[in-house]
């Protein structure tokens, strides 16, 4: 059986901050209907039971938003619900990996205790930087020392928890940087994500951007911090097996594996998205963002229903066989690991000697420039040429 990986859309946010281009709206708990949205994602999973044929389930991954702001008993409820839907697991892959992004304003011991209690074993911990002055240009609600609280709090109660850490800030230096990654890993942690600071159109600081209002850090300064990171988690032991992810040995997010190494994938709830392969490419579809129109249109879902209420899915494309193999490239080369092209072709139905006779010369150019290593057909990004993955993997389109 083909795996698959269920992600889960949680749309509330306590705080919008000023850098997130997801979908996720500024709410109170208290004005959240858990139970609605819950009825919503049950209904939706019962509808897209025919993604489910011939796929063993992965990971789940509950994202946001703020999952940990959702009620435990809803939650429950959603991962129960999913984990009924397949066979039952293999004994050998009873360490389901369960995933709830968090943020410190919202987890302290009892909530993290309570996400377990509703079967979640891996806690994602939004600190985004210890230094209160950086918290604060970031927009964050908690402090530097609720930041550490909640690690604490995780660590004590989850089996596996990660952070999230945002570098490239203005007037960081790469010291300061690697300081927070090493004192949050010293605190427990067994998998750390370190993600420079992007300013993406729609979002407040894309529009400070835009009017010549926002400080950021200089592309120098950004890549001396990436590599001091890397440099301190190192130290500590910790593998780093993809562009901004670092795990102890074994620690790896399974989940996101998945996505970077082409899994399907089925998306539940507002703006979540779904992928899935037929033959000779294909289909990608998107929810609706906004969950009134979403939570309505779960209401009249029918178990098994061959399309779905367009209050809920509001687009479903077809993807050709290149259109996956540039996204395979593009997410492939993110890993250390990196990826093997002909393995890839054959996979998608394509002819591993026109794939490469296509890309002769630019493999040749960029094997020549140190921007990339090839063993027998296995592509990877060297160490040193990370951070410019994005634009490496761009010229083998």
């Amino acid at each position: 059986m083909r795996p698959l990986l269920v992600y889960v859309h949680f749309p509330w946010c306590l705080e919008k901050c000023p850098y997130c281009d997801f979908v996720s709206y500024k709410t109170d708990r208290e004005a959240i209907d858990h139970d609605a949205y819950a009825d919503a994602i049950v209904r939706e999973l019962e509808a897209r039971r025919p993604w489910l044929d011939g796929h063993a389930l992965s990971s789940i991954f509950l994202g946001g938003g703020t999952p940990s702001l959702w009620a435990p008993h809803a939650i429950a409820r959603v991962l129960e619900a999913i984990r009924a839907s397949f066979p039952p697991p293999d004994p050998r892959q009873a360490d389901l990996e369960i995933t709830a992004e968090c943020n410190p304003s919202s987890l302290d011991r009892a909530v993290a205790r309570e996400l377990v209690g509703a079967g979640v074993g891996r806690l994602s911990v939004g600190v985004q930087s210890l230094d209160g002055a950086q918290l604060k240009f970031l927009g964050r609600l908690h402090d530097v020392a609720r930041a550490i609280d909640a690690i604490d709090a995780a660590v004590a109660e989850a089996p596996r928890v990660s952070a999230d850490l945002i570098f490239g800030l203005p007037e960081q230096s790469p010291d300061e940087a690697a300081s927070h990654a090493a004192e949050l890993v010293d605190r427990g942690l067994s998998h750390l994500s370190a993600y420079a600071l992007t300013i993406e159109p729609g979002t407040r600081f894309g529009e400070l951007a835009r009017r010549g209002r926002l400080p950021t850090a200089t592309d120098d300064a950004t890549a001396d911090a990436f590599l001091a990171i890397e440099a301190a988690l190192a130290a500590r032991g910790l593998d780093h097996y993809e562009v901004s992810n670092y795990a102890r040995p074994g620690q790896e997010a399974r989940h996101n594996l998945g996505y970077w190494r082409g899994a399907s994938y089925l998306g539940l709830g507002v703006a979540a998205y779904g992928y899935g392969p037929v033959d000779g490419g294909a289909i990608r579809y998107r929810n609706a963002t906004d969950p009134e129109r979403y939570v309505a249109g779960a209401r009249v879902l029918r178990p098994g229903a061959p399309s779905l209420d367009d209050r809920v899915t509001v687009s479903v494309g077809a993807l050709d066989a290149e259109t996956l193999l540039r996204e395979r490239i593009m997410l492939g080369l993110r890993l250390a690991e990196g990826l093997d092209l002909a393995a890839v072709a054959r996979e998608l139905g394509l002819d591993p000697s026109e794939v490469f006779r296509g890309r002769t010369a630019a493999i040749e150019r960029l094997t020549r420039d140190g921007a990339l290593a090839i063993e027998g057909t296995r592509l990877r990004i060297p160490p040193a040429r990370r951070l410019g993955t994005d634009g490496v993997a761009a010229r083998l389109f």
